[in-house]
């Protein structure tokens, strides 16, 4: 029996608040947060082969901003226009090899991200007037046509959230706590995340099984956690990848 092994692990000083993918350019970006000191950075990793093209990179302001998307090889960043609410200002384009920052403008404001490109509008313009920009310089190169400008879909799948009793056929491990479980059937594979409770203890798990039922791989993603927790993985074009304990990116092959 085969089992499977992490093809990338990379371990973060702090929390990982977000994840985004680039389909064009199979880039991840991670987005980390130091709630303590109020600071945020990014760092940027190959989805192919575990490359770190930069990390823990920081902008001009230190902890009002954001990941916004992510399209061709740029990862694009949002300010918020205050602390105490979740309205975005802004959009910073940072190349996602060097990290270096490619073009900025503070009075636009982001709407989709389209199959050619990201969607934007002047905040100071009401109403709105969305137009499609190029990510790597911001420049305008026309009015928004919803017919052409389609909403990019992504690759990622998501569990399911699903009774326990749903798993009937599988011999779990370890006895659930709770009455769901988060569950995918990808490439015969059955990937099963779960919650238990021993010693007084709450733990959250990751468990694949094969197609004749065994575990081809198994992982404590959090201990002493106080209340359960949601999905713990995505699929993104054959690759499984989770955090554990919040601040570790692993990826396996599926």
């Amino acid at each position: 029996m085969t089992k499977l092994l992490p093809t990338i692990q990379h371990q973060c000083k702090l929390p990982i608040w977000r994840l985004e993918i680039d389909e064009i350019s199979n880039l991840i970006f991670l987005e980390i947060r130091d709630t303590a000191n109020k600071q945020v950075s990014f760092t940027s990793i190959e989805l192919n082969n575990g490359t770190v093209n930069f990390e823990d990179i920081s902008m001009p302001e230190r902890w009002l901003t954001g990941i916004e998307a992510a399209y061709d090889g740029v990862l694009l960043i949002h300010n918020y226009q205050s602390e105490n609410g979740p309205v975005h200002k802004g959009l910073t384009a940072i190349d996602g090899i060097t990290g270096q920052t490619l073009w900025s403008n503070y009075t636009l404001g982001f709407d989709q991200l389209s199959v050619n490109g990201p969607v934007v509008y002047n905040s100071q313009i009401q109403p709105k007037r969305p137009a499609l920009v190029d990510i790597k310089n911001g420049t305008t190169l026309r009015a928004y046509e919803p017919v052409i400008d389609t909403l990019l879909h992504n690759q990622i799948f998501a569990a399911q959230l699903l009774p326990t009793a749903f798993l009937n056929t599988v011999e779990l491990p370890a006895k659930p706590y709770g009455n769901t479980v988060h569950y995918m059937e990808y490439n015969s594979y059955r990937i099963v995340s779960l919650h238990t409770f021993l010693a007084e203890q709450l733990e959250q798990h990751l468990y694949i099984f094969n197609g004749e039922g065994n575990v081809v791989y198994h992982d404590l993603l959090q201990s002493g956690i106080q209340k359960l927790q949601p999905e713990a993985f995505v699929v993104h074009k054959n690759k499984l990848i989770y955090l554990k304990n919040r601040s570790e990116l692993i990826i396996l092959n599926l």
